[in-house]
Order: C-alpha cells, then sequence, then structure tokens
C-alpha cells in the first residue's frame, strides 16, 4: 500500500480545465458577434422575447457546429448519405461536446409509423411474441405490419464449377395485412358522389365537376360508346352493364368516326383525380375529392394493420395488435407481470422504454398511434425517451420549449428529467419561456432587448436571482401574474356538442358559449384537442389555426405566404405603367444569375455547400432594369427589405398608399410580428412565429368562430400580454374565440373555462368542470383549479 508524502493538494490535470462551451463572435442570422461562455454539466436555460435569436444561437450555431464535426470524422462515401451543414458564422467556438438534439419538429407523417415504430418499442414487442408467441408462426418479421408475406419457387443458376439450373423455393413470412397493406384504413370512393342513379346517361347523370354532357373526352365517351344503353336508368343496370361502367378494362370505342378509349369510371377517376397531389388541385376539385374519397377502417384486419395469422399467436391471451392497442401504462403492468426467465433481458429493457413513456407523461398514448397525429410537444417527448435511459455522459442536450403542451400540472416533472439528464454528467441546453423551468436553471443567459434586427445581443448572463434583479424584459416580467378579469363578457348563443366520443372521450355533453373567449383546458392527453377539433373545427364558419407546420422554401417569405406581395406588385406596376410580373423575384423581374434566389448555391457533393451573393444582382434578387421603377421614392428590394412596422407606415399614406397591402400589414403588426422583414425566408422563421404568420393571415376569413390550438408556444411572458389584448379584438369585433391552452395568465383572461380529464388517456375525456375563472379557483376539484389558484395567488 502507498503512502502520500507530499502535504499539498496536486495541480488540476490538464484534461479538467475544459469546463466551458466557449462562443466568440457568433453572426448567425440576427446574431450581432455575440460571445458568451456556457458552464458545462449544468443545466442552462435561454430565454428572451421570440425572435431574439436564441434558436440562432443554441441550434442553429452550438448544435449545428457540434453536429457538423461529427459528420466530418465518417469517411467521404458515408458523409454523401448525410445532410450537408455548412459551418456557421462564428469566430471561435471552443469545449464542445457530441449534441443531441430534441427539437419540436414532428415525427414524419408517412401512414405506416406508429409511436411503436419511433421508439423501437415494437420491435422489442415482436421478438417477445416470436419467442413466447403461441401458436408460434415464425420469426419476428412475421408479427410486423411493414412487412409483407413473399413466397416463390423457379429454376436458378448456380455457377460452381460448371453452370447448373437448380429448382429452389423462397418463403418470408410477415405480418402485414394483404388488404390495406399495413396501413390500417382503405380508400373507397362514394360512388353517389360520381353521379345520380335515377337518371339515364343521357339525362346528365354525372355530378362530376367539369364533365359536360356535350363532352367529347368524358360523357359522350360512355354514352355512345355501344356498351351502355344511354336512355337506361343507371340503377336498372344489369349486373354486366355495371360491371362494364364501373370498372371495363380500356377498349378502344368509334364516337362519331373517332376513335377513343372507353374505361370504367372508377378507374377513370382513380387516373384523373386521385393520382394527382390534393394539394395541388383547383379548390373546388379538391372539395369533389374530399367528398368523394372515405378513407375507412379495414375490413379483413379491423384497423390493426396485421395479417390474421400475426393476431391468431398469442401469450396470456393477448396478442400483438391488443399489446400495441392498449395504453402504454396498462401495457407496462403486463409485461411487468409476465414471468419467463428465457428472456428476462428482452423484458427487463421492454419494461424500461414502457415505464420512461409513463415516468415523461405519455402514459396515455397507445404503440398503435399514428406518429404522424401527435403534436409537437408530445413529439419531442417521444424524441426524449431513447436518451432517458442511455449510458452515455458528458454528453450536449439541447431541448426546444420542452414543456410545449404541458398542462402546469406536469411541468414539474419535466423539470425532474431535465435535471436528472445534468445529474448524469451531461451538459444541457434549453430554449424556455415558462418561468417554471427557467427557475430550476444553474446558469441563465438572456437574449435581446427586442426582437429581430433589434435583438441579437445578451442582455443578461449568470443566476436566476440575478435574472430577477436584472432590468432586462425577462427579468421584468418573471413574477408577472395575470389577474382575473372584474367584468365577463356576455354569451350571445352556443355551440352544442352531444356525445363526443373521438379518441379518449366518452360521450361528452357540452355547450360552447359564443361570442365569448373559451379556453378548452386540461392535463395533455385528457381529449381537448379530440374534443374540439373532432367536434368543431370542420363545421362552416369555423376557421381553425392548428399548430401544422407552414409550407414553403427558401423563396418563401412572410410577403408571399400572406398575399401581402400582389397588391405590392399591382401598385408598383400601375405607378410606372408597367406589368405586374415584373416585380416578382420568381417571374419575369428575377436576376438571371441567381434566378431571383439572391445568392448562388454551390452544391459540393458530400461537403457543406457554398451560398455566395449573386454579383449581378448585389443580393437583390431583381434585373437592373426592374429596380429603377420606383413607388414612393423606393424600388421593389428596399420594399421587401423594410420592417412589417416600417411597411405599415409606408404604404399607409402618401404616394405609395394602398389599402389592401395596409389591411395585411395591420394584421401582422396584431400579432406581434412587426419585426419581421417583408422579405425574410420563411425556412429562417422560428416555431412561434410561423404560427403567427398563419394566424394573422386567417385573421382575414370571414368566419364567425376561431379556434385556436396553443396559441402560446414560442411566446415570451411579454408577448402574452400582447397575444390577449389580440384576443380581446377578436372577440370584441363579434368573433367567438376558442382556445386549447395551458397557460395560466390565458385561463385567467378567459370569460369561460372547460376543463377536461381528471387524469389523461382512460383516466380522462371526461368533462371535469365548466364557468368561469373565479368559480373554477373558488372550486379547487380539479388540477387545473389548484394550479390558477396558486398562479394569481388566491
Amino acid at each position: 500500500m502507498t503512502t502520500r508524502t507530499d502535504a499539498q493538494s496536486p495541480a488540476p490535470h490538464a484534461a479538467d480545465i475544459h469546463d466551458v462551451i466557449r462562443v466568440h463572435g457568433a453572426r448567425v442570422n440576427n446574431l450581432k458577434d455575440v460571445s458568451i461562455e456556457i458552464p458545462k454539466r449544468r443545466l442552462t436555460v435561454f430565454t428572451g422575447v421570440s425572435g431574439s435569436g436564441k434558436t440562432s444561437l443554441v441550434f442553429n450555431t452550438i448544435a449545428a457546429e457540434s453536429q457538423r464535426l461529427i459528420n466530418e470524422t465518417y469517411s467521404a462515401f458515408v458523409q454523401g448519405f448525410m445532410p450537408t451543414l455548412a459551418r456557421p458564422e462564428v469566430d471561435v467556438l471552443d469545449g464542445l461536446t457530441t449534441a443531441i438534439i430534441v427539437d419540436q419538429q414532428k415525427l414524419g407523417a408517412d401512414p405506416r409509423s406508429t409511436v411503436g415504430t419511433a421508439t423501437d418499442a415494437n420491435a422489442m414487442l415482436r421478438i417477445l411474441f416470436s419467442r413466447l408467441g403461441k401458436p408460434h408462426i415464425g420469426p419476428p418479421g412475421a408479427y410486423a405490419f411493414n412487412v409483407p408475406s413473399v413466397r416463390a419457387s423457379g429454376a436458378i443458376t448456380v455457377e460452381r464449377g460448371a453452370k447448373k439450373a437448380v429448382k429452389a423455393t423462397f418463403n418470408r413470412t410477415g405480418g402485414m395485412c394483404t388488404r390495406c397493406e399495413g396501413r390500417g384504413t382503405v380508400s373507397d370512393i362514394d360512388l353517389t358522389q360520381l353521379y345520380d342513379d335515377s337518371k339515364s346517361l343521357a339525362e346528365g347523370a354525372f355530378t362530376i365537376p367539369g364533365w359536360k354532357s356535350d363532352s367529347f373526352w368524358t360523357v359522350r365517351v360512355y354514352a355512345e360508346s355501344g356498351l351502355l344503353d344511354p336512355d337506361k336508368p343507371i340503377r336498372k343496370y344489369t349486373k354486366k352493364e355495371m360491371q362494364d361502367f364501373l370498372h371495363r378494362e380500356p377498349v378502344k370505342v368509334k364516337v362519331e368516326g373517332v376513335n377513343l378509349t372507353y374505361e370504367g369510371l372508377i378507374p377513370k377517376i382513380q387516373k384523373s383525380f386521385l393520382s394527382k397531389d390534393k394539394e395541388a388541385l383547383q379548390p373546388h376539385i379538391r372539395a369533389f375529392v374530399e367528398r368523394a374519397v372515405t378513407f375507412t377502417t379495414c375490413p379483413e384486419c379491423d384497423g390493426t394493420r396485421l395479417s390474421e395469422e400475426a393476431r391468431s399467436s398469442k401469450i396470456e391471451r393477448i396478442n400483438i395488435a391488443d399489446a400495441c392497442a392498449m395504453q402504454i401504462s396498462d401495457l407496462a403492468a403486463w409485461v411487468h407481470g409476465l414471468d419467463e426467465p428465457s428472456v428476462a433481458p428482452l423484458l427487463t429493457a421492454l419494461g424500461q422504454t414502457l415505464d420512461s413513456f409513463v415516468e415523461i407523461g405519455l402514459g396515455y398514448l397507445a404503440l398503435d398511434r399514428p406518429s404522424g397525429t401527435l403534436s409537437g410537444g408530445e413529439a419531442q417527448r417521444v424524441k426524449m425517451i431513447r436518451h432517458l435511459g442511455s449510458s452515455l455522459t458528458d454528453t450536449t442536450y439541447v431541448f426546444d420549449e420542452p414543456t410545449a403542451g404541458l398542462h402546469p400540472h406536469d411541468i414539474q416533472r419535466m423539470n425532474n428529467l431535465l435535471l436528472r439528464l445534468r445529474d448524469k454528467g451531461n451538459t444541457v441546453l434549453v430554449v424556455e419561456h415558462k418561468p417554471e423551468t427557467i427557475a430550476i436553471a444553474d446558469h441563465v443567459v438572456d437574449l435581446g432587448p427586442g426582437a429581430g434586427t433589434a435583438g441579437g445581443t445578451v442582455c443578461f448572463e449568470g443566476t436566476v436571482k440575478g435574472l430577477r434583479a436584472g432590468g432586462t424584459v425577462t427579468g421584468r416580467h418573471f413574477d408577472d401574474r395575470a389577474t382575473l378579469k372584474e367584468a365577463l363578457r356576455k354569451p350571445t348563443g352556443a355551440l352544442e356538442i352531444r356525445g363526443a366520443q373521438a379518441n379518449n372521450l366518452s360521450d361528452v355533453d357540452v355547450d360552447i358559449p359564443l361570442g365569448v373567449l373559451t379556453v378548452v383546458t386540461g392535463v395533455a392527453g385528457s381529449g381537448k384537442s379530440s374534443l374540439i377539433h373532432g367536434s368543431v373545427s370542420g363545421l362552416d364558419g369555423v376557421v381553425s389555426i392548428d399548430q401544422s407546420a407552414i409550407r414553403g422554401s427558401r423563396r418563401s417569405n412572410p410577403a408571399t405566404y400572406t398575399g401581402l406581395l400582389d397588391p405590392i406588385r399591382k401598385a408598383f406596376a400601375k405607378a410606372n405603367g408597367v406589368k405586374p410580373a415584373l416585380f416578382s423575384a420568381n417571374s419575369e423581374g428575377a436576376c438571371p444569375g441567381c434566378n431571383g434566389a439572391g445568392v448562388i448555391y454551390t452544391d459540393l457533393a458530400m461537403m457543406a455547400g457554398v451560398a455566395t451573393v449573386c454579383e449581378e444582382c448585389e443580393g437583390k434578387r431583381f434585373l437592373a432594369s426592374v429596380l429603377e421603377y420606383r413607388l414612393g421614392g423606393r424600388d421593389i428590394s428596399e420594399v421587401l427589405a423594410m420592417s412589417v412596422t416600417e411597411a405599415e407606415e409606408f404604404f399607409g399614406d402618401g404616394e405609395a398608399h394602398t389599402p389592401a397591402a395596409h389591411r395585411i400589414l395591420g394584421r401582422l403588426a396584431d400579432v406581434g410580428l412587426g419585426y419581421l422583414s417583408l422579405g425574410q425566408p420563411l425556412t429562417t422563421l422560428s416555431g412561434g412565429e410561423r404560427q403567427r404568420l398563419k394566424l394573422a393571415t386567417h385573421m382575414a376569413e370571414k368566419g364567425g368562430v376561431y379556434v385556436l390550438d396553443e396559441p402560446t408556444t414560442g411566446l415570451h411572458l411579454a408577448d402574452v400580454e400582447q397575444l390577449l389584448g389580440l384576443l380581446d379584438r377578436l372577440v370584441d369585433s363579434g368573433k367567438s374565440v376558442i382556445v386549447i391552452e395551458h397557460h395560466q395568465a390565458v385561463m385567467a383572461h378567459a370569460d369561460w373555462i372547460i376543463d377536461l380529464g381528471p387524469g389523461a388517456g382512460h383516466d380522462g375525456g371526461r368533462l371535469v368542470f365548466e364557468g368561469t375563472p373565479a368559480d373554477l379557483i373558488a372550486d379547487r376539484s380539479t388540477l387545473t383549479g389548484e394550479h390558477l389558484a396558486a398562479y394569481v395567488g388566491a
């Protein structure tokens, strides 16, 4: 045994001094030479108003560079299959560790992707059933709804010495239902939407848009083909005539001496309407397709996606379809109850994965839930599951608003998970607005002071206590608490919902008051979205603004998305006596050097592509001749560089007075996007900015009822106040506003609250309270009531 002789403690090891991530001179998007040091193995929260540069610093600088450096360790061949990442604009980035990004991007909406396939829980279940299922039907693939059964036999040539043909057979047992091909639903064409069977072809039986009675290529080819009696009502057709009418294979027929092709109505409709992208169809054609095509549960597999053989194999009277349809909290209990030493490690791993779902607040989901139907917050928490049991340490976890979509009751649970990741020795970086999560931070970085060009600087860096005492926008609003309204509006009517049963709802009857601000709340998974989107959103006169992503390339910007560019182009064209197409960077006015993009992208295969400013137009996107045309002393590129606030003033009066443009700009300013520039690419907007851009666009619609799904997502404490003012203006203008929301400030501001619960999944789906916020606080019978009472200090 050795003894220490030195009395002094040794100097720290050189490897132990790298305890910070150092960022120097970051200039991504709106960041203005930001330089900070972030402590490692600590929980750091980045906050600031929406658009202040949080995402630019955390995701587009720190996480992006970490991922780029990791990708560079792979061979050039492997890099060719990976996304190419450019080095962010930053002078120094030191002390980076492997970054694991857990963002709010929705999981793939592939119809065959489910919660089970996205988290590998299905893979473990399939192995379990292939080992223990009775009767045994085959390997794990026999229980997979994505694997079709394959059988083949025939001669194969074996080249060993002399070539010879050998008879061979090949079998692979898959679990895919053959009727729906593993989708769980089948599409049927509703024939009543195609024709009126009480009429004959000569009487104009077809009800398909664009099929006129004198059309040579559509109606007349049926009436004059010689295969059908044009004067007989369709309902009196014989079995053979009906087969020819609906399903006949293409054949050549002569109509007035012209050779034409006759084919059955159903294949013709499928080719002409259903083979095209629905979004690309004209509105009246799209409406027809939505009416005519119905997606129904597959009758063969009853929506389970699995073949009959896969469903016949059971463990303790439960087959794999039953297991996937169970609520995950129930499935976890079933797995823990299985006692089979031969698969003990598998049961332990599967049990831990399912327990992670419950722990993270997703125990109400089922493994067969399509992943495309999850909200952004749910998708983010599903991604977290694979990291909770990970043995990795000294990595950097990057989260984008992990509390999005969480009830105040669930936020504490999320906080505990973030602290657990930190305590394992990881660096945890969180972009967040909720004060409950900011409060647990070891280190806070506050960006601002404003949004867009008014932001991009570090206003504060330090502890939560220091933030409270600091004079920043976040510090001033940190302890803000909304108060209950003294005067409540009186309803002008009610929207009756009776017997709502979507998803986990259990025959809910509720009257939603009209003419007031109604907030629908409850814990995550209690049935809020099922109630509102299932029973209200599809009604006439209802404008529904959900959290689905905005489609748009780097050529799209707020001006094109909101329709603002049309009146601006027309105003320029009228003022200069030329055609409007010249003022479009995607049309005649585009600079030929960069095709109107402003930059030239050079693809360097597996290396990061390079974007260089176009030398011909200097990034202005338009032909030099187009920039000579002016309106109010400004050319089109100068107008697109304006912020919404500047443009609102510019188009408000004077020579450039354009009422149509001014109205759209007013709506953008109303939703708090006054700082955005008109020509800023949509790809650079944050999630909160995109949702508010969508809200501004929908505000022009003529609906009487507005449905908003968590509009506070991505909003800073200071911006919530502005949102409440906007909601008040909507209601005061005669609209009815229904908001699905967890934010207590919105609940306190409501005229009427509908609370669902009491729990999630099959523990929820019931109406637990309806009334005013004051009654909810006085009642305190629900989780929402308790948290709202604590929030307003009652």
